[in-house]
């Protein structure tokens, strides 16, 4: 695979050496269970709370906030569902948005199913949310409000501090989806006012099976899990310490290079965007133009499919997505595009292009080279397409 060009980073990163090894002494010499009272135990619950407060540095909180998870996923439902329950004293509707990831949008279809109501904010057409509709759509029963930070698809970054700052106003306990965010963009969850936020190891070059909810001291939870006393009694189960304590060491690096790979990150992105621009007629830049992640590109190819696409780039060499990785084999158009207001038609021919740190300027200027020639191909085997 060294002469692949990986452009997906949005589904998953390299593992960092650095994370690596200091992982490998917890697959077999340091093998205690932390919850246990011996030194074995001892010496796995040591790794278990340094790698907690360095996820909390990351992202400005204290590690008695940081309550380890096995994804972004179980992360988002342990906000929903840990939240929703504690505090459904206080009424029984959630505000949400019509771009979030499935693992907001399914639950809450589930909650629905329990009495909950729920509210979508809409989208204007970068993907952003409007912090006056937000406080529009406020009832005297909405108990819990939840936006995510960066859309994972087409990279925009909402104004997170202020839709906060609107729920704080009203006494509302707020959750952000900060998967696309936590490691790659500066976070502080009390800057921006959060209540409860989601981040991932997988998304900063750790490894899969790691994650955590940040929840505020002071916020009522239910635990999502049920059983032993693990992560103070509210995420049962006997923690993934080798994960965690990568988890950990990824969120250490994350925070030290963070400024040299948004520098190089944001450079090799505009790169490709100007690139595919000017090279391509009849293309559509999707996301926010200056308010998107640093690694983000996403375009809607007209007259053509994304799939197709995606396989003539895999041939040659360029591993791109389509959207979410989550949702890849529905088969069915981004409801995240749909929202923003982009055609069926167009919403098809969209491919994401989500670069990481190990990315090179020849292999975006490779990408741009080929590129042309099999949106070209394409488009002479589109009966929608009349070459201009």
């Amino acid at each position: 695979m060294a002469d692949k060009i990986f452009f997906d980073h949005a589904s998953a990163t390299p593992v960092n050496k650095e994370v690596l090894d200091e992982m490998q002494p917890f697959f077999s010499t340091h093998y205690g269970n932390p919850s246990s009272l011996h030194d074995f135990g001892q010496q796995a619950k040591d790794a278990l709370e340094e790698a907690r407060s360095r996820v909390a540095r990351l992202i400005g909180a204290s590690p008695e906030e940081i309550y380890f998870t096995s994804s972004g996923t179980e992360s988002n439902n342990f906000a929903l569902f840990g939240l929703a329950r504690a505090l459904q004293s206080k009424g029984q509707h959630i505000i949400s948005s019509s771009i979030e990831h499935i693992s907001i949008l399914n639950p809450l279809k589930e909650l629905k199913k329990m009495g909950w109501q729920y509210t979508l904010l809409p989208v204007d057409e970068y993907g952003l949310v409007d912090v006056k509709q937000l406080e529009k759509e406020i009832r005297e029963d909405t108990a819990l409000i939840t936006v995510m930070h960066a859309n994972n698809e087409v990279g925009t970054i909402q104004n997170i501090k202020d839709l906060a700052q609107i729920a704080s106003s009203h006494d509302i306990v707020f959750h952000s989806d900060g998967v696309a965010t936590a490691g790659i963009i500066e976070v502080d969850v009390n800057q921006l006012g959060v209540d409860a936020y989601s981040v991932s190891s997988q998304q900063m070059y750790g490894p899969k099976g790691a994650a955590a909810l940040y929840i505020r001291k002071g916020t009522r939870v239910k635990p999502f899990i049920i059983g032993g006393t693990q992560e103070s009694g509210r995420r049962a189960g006997t923690e993934n310490v080798p994960a965690i304590v990568g988890f950990g060491k990824a969120a250490e690096l994350a925070k030290a290079e963070m400024d040299k790979n948004k520098k190089h990150l944001t450079s090799l992105r505009d790169q490709l965007i100007e690139g595919i621009t000017k090279s391509i007629k009849n293309v559509k830049l999707n996301g926010h133009p200056e308010q998107r992640l640093p690694g983000n590109v996403h375009f809607s190819f007209e007259y053509i499919e994304g799939e197709s696409i995606l396989l003539l780039l895999n041939m040659e060499g360029i591993a791109a997505a389509s959207g979410s990785s989550c949702v890849s084999q529905a088969l069915k158009n981004s409801q995240v595009l749909l929202s923003m207001g982009i055609s069926p038609t167009m919403a098809q021919g969209s491919v994401l292009f989500s670069l990481g740190k190990f990315n090179t300027e020849k292999e975006v200027l490779k990408t741009v080279e080929v590129l042309p020639p099999i949106i070209k191909k394409l488009r002479q085997m589109s009966p929608l397409y009349k070459e201009e």
